[in-house]
């Protein structure tokens, strides 16, 4: 019998909004996550790749094909060429949001460094934003995304914890390497280990070296509940993804996790009873 940890069904999670509030606007987009903000997200997830001539952009997918106008891999494609596709107009073309976007915030393509311009801009108002970033792999540039990334938080001063609070940056990745880069290079950013599956040699609960929070997709949430139990006893913190359904986020609040990722940050809060 799995039994559920020690709190009541709707302790404090942390909810995640996953590319910005990616179910109402456009992901990765500025305006989906201003979106977030205002829907009152305690941090924002993005995934990041490197362009050709050096740039982090948010963008997910390998090629840009599904989520722009345009056709070819990220890596190969320099950050001109990027801005001068529509990274927007794909989604609910039939429908205008019923909240005003910035123009131009909906179908521009995002780098990390004004999304980072952003949680500084929001931590700076008094509001204790995060960021969660994804490194996605396998990638051409190696460890460069690792190396760029770390010196965009090292020059926004989001690459270390406060002496009084939590870090306002993780890192996110399914590959133990890219975390132990991360790790090795700054071992005071918390880094979160993301699993599609459990692999045998993990199923007691424990994580590569240079992971500290366990990355769990919701598949394994709902087959396996037992896992999150060992992950726990194993002293992790577990940040669940993509959550979007009350009952997926009643299973994730019945099991403890410490973060639930969503594609509906608004919808999730309210039912945890933040808002």
């Amino acid at each position: 019998m799995t039994h559920a940890r020690q709190h009541t069904p709707y302790h404090p999670i942390q909810v995640i909004a996953h590319r910005g509030a990616s179910d109402d606007a456009p992901e990765h987009t500025l305006a989906a996550y201003r979106k977030a903000i205002e829907d009152g997200a305690d941090a924002l997830e993005c995934d990041v790749r490197l362009t050709a001539d050096g740039h982090l952009v948010c963008v997910h997918d390998r090629r840009v094909n599904r989520t722009s106008n345009g056709r070819g891999a990220v890596s190969a494609l320099e950050l001109s060429a990027l801005a001068a596709l529509d990274f927007g107009s794909w989604k609910d073309r039939e429908e205008s949001p019923d909240w005003d976007p910035v123009p131009g915030e909906l179908t521009s393509v995002l780098t990390l460094e004004r999304l980072l311009e952003l949680v500084v801009e929001t931590r700076a108002a008094g509001r204790p934003l995060q960021l969660a970033i994804e490194t996605k792999h396998p990638t051409r540039w190696a460890g460069q995304v690792e190396e760029r990334l770390l010196h965009l938080l090292k020059r926004y001063e989001l690459d270390t914890p406060p002496a009084d609070g939590p870090s306002p940056v993780r890192i996110m990745s399914f590959s133990a390497r890219s975390l132990h880069r991360i790790q090795a290079a700054s071992p005071t950013l918390p880094t979160v280990y993301l699993m599609q599956f459990v692999s045998p040699r993990l199923r007691d609960g424990r994580l590569p070296a240079g992971a500290r929070i366990a990355g769990p997709g919701l598949r394994i949430v709902r087959s396996n509940p037992g896992y999150i139990e060992r992950l726990h006893r194993a002293g992790h913190r577990v940040h669940v993804w993509t959550v979007n359904e009350p009952e997926d986020v009643e299973l994730c609040a019945r099991l403890g996790v410490e973060a639930i990722i969503t594609n509906r940050p608004k919808q999730v809060l309210s039912q945890l009873g933040h808002l």
